[in-house]
């Protein structure tokens, strides 16, 4: 297996790592890797921070194994290879009656990566986390021998693979269980929220399977919190390819992320719809992927990339907390256009799967000079809400906070250290946040 010497980051651009790539596309060759010299792997790193990066040493890029290996129609099961996107299952099997239960926010999310983060969707107060629906992985451990995981089988390796980070070794294959899909349209009703508490009322009143709310972090005052609340459900028309995508071709200038150009924008896309709403057909493509349709649309923050804030918070403080988050951001002058709010329940999949019942902010923050002392003063705020970041989006927490989060660390530490003794599948983010508690 060739080895290429690069320097690559995740989605957010803003941290960037350098060595050894490979890019097996066969299995032979990614257990020639694995027997020879084991690395961690990464997906499309769709991830914003250093999740997905080792700098200074080797990882495996998994894409190229993204077959699809046994499909069961009757039960929804799916077995695939880990490089394999939630937008080629979509679809795939969309048209043939079934989809991902839960599905992330673009569809360039490899399986693997799915896993590895426990990723949630809009539907997370139904169907949980998306590690809830995996009933088996084959992983390839330090050893470099495949084993087959489970609940009923090594239920402590499964539940540390999932949400895991990549630290227990290398997700070849999965088997995933599919949700039925009963067309290829959602019936989506837009409003507009006025403030933060008509958000969360609105989020608390919904009935609808899939809920998601765009936020304007540039309002203030009377206006803080205001934003557009979706509601959706599944609806009947007909299953249509994803649209034709356009490309962001160079890095945008600086002036493009400045607040008064994001003030205008927020203002205008808040007035899209109507002040009495409405309800539109969308196709499931548009829906869940909206911004898969710009192809490196990363580049709208310019060369130095941006970093990705995402908690959430406990309702008992979420209102609180939430406020005193909105105004941070409202007042740096580092706000984004792409600001979501969602209402979480309590499903979770692994032992470091970040969801907890209750309201997840993420927010955009362009890598300016102010960012590292805003995303310090955010991370104090969720914590001290008795939330949680989400690591797969996080580039600046401080490693102290981990045993402050509520996740199951001493177990996940135990059985990784049991796992991988030799932290083999180490990265940049791992290392930075002590998570394997090595030091």
């Amino acid at each position: 297996m060739r080895w290429k010497e690069t320097t690559y980051s995740g989605w957010g651009r803003a941290i960037k790592a350098h060595g050894e790539v490979a890019r097996p596309e066969k299995v032979a060759a990614l257990n020639a890797i694995m027997a020879d010299a084991p690395a961690p792997a990464i997906g499309n790193r769709r991830s914003y921070g250093d999740t997905a990066l080792n700098n200074g040493g080797q990882a495996t890029d998994m894409t190229r194994l993204d077959r699809f290996l046994n499909f069961d129609f009757e039960t929804g099961l799916l077995e695939a290879e880990a490089g394999a996107t939630i937008g080629d299952i979509l679809n795939t099997f969309g048209p043939k009656g079934w989809m991902p239960a839960v599905i992330p926010g673009t569809g360039f999310a490899t399986l693997g990566g799915c896993i590895a983060n426990d990723v949630h969707g809009k539907n997370h107060q139904i169907a949980g986390s998306f590690g809830q629906h995996v009933e088996s992985i084959l992983l390839v451990g330090a050893a470099g021998k495949p084993q087959r995981v489970s609940l009923k089988r090594n239920a402590p390796l499964f539940r540390a693979t999932i949400g895991g980070l990549g630290q227990t070794g290398v997700i070849l294959t999965a088997r995933i269980r599919l949700a039925k899909c009963s067309g290829g349209t959602m019936a989506v009703q837009e409003r507009r929220m006025a403030d933060l508490d008509s958000f969360m009322d609105g989020f608390s009143e919904s009935n609808a399977a899939y809920s998601v709310g765009w936020i304007d972090t540039t309002a203030s005052g009377v206006n803080l919190g205001r934003g557009i609340l979706e509601e959706a459900n599944i609806s009947t028309g007909e299953f249509s390819a994803p649209r034709k995508v356009r490309s962001i071709p160079f890095n945008a200038p600086g002036f493009l992320m400045s607040k008064p150009v994001i003030k205008l924008f927020n203002k205008l896309y808040m007035r899209r719809i109507p002040s009495d709403g409405r309800d539109r057909e969308r196709p499931l493509n548009d829906f869940f992927f909206p911004l898969d349709r710009i192809l490196n649309w990363n580049r709208l923050y310019g060369k130095h990339g941006f970093h990705q804030f995402q908690c959430v918070l406990p309702h008992d403080t979420a209102r609180t907390k939430l406020t005193k988050l909105l105004e941070e951001i409202s007042n740096s002058g580092l706000c984004s256009p792409l600001s979501v709010l969602k209402q979480l329940g309590a499903g979770r999949g692994g032992m470091m799967s970040f969801p907890m019942e209750g309201m997840t902010l993420a927010v955009d923050i362009a890598n300016k000079r102010q960012a590292p002392a805003l995303l310090a003063r955010l991370n104090d705020i969720a914590l001290s809400g008795k939330g949680r970041v989400y690591l797969a989006k996080d580039s600046s927490l401080d490693p102290a906070y981990l045993s402050g989060m509520n996740l199951e660390l001493a177990h996940y530490r135990e059985t990784v250290a049991k796992a991988d003794p030799e932290a083999i599948f180490a990265t940049s983010q791992s290392r930075r946040l002590n998570l394997r508690g090595d030091t």
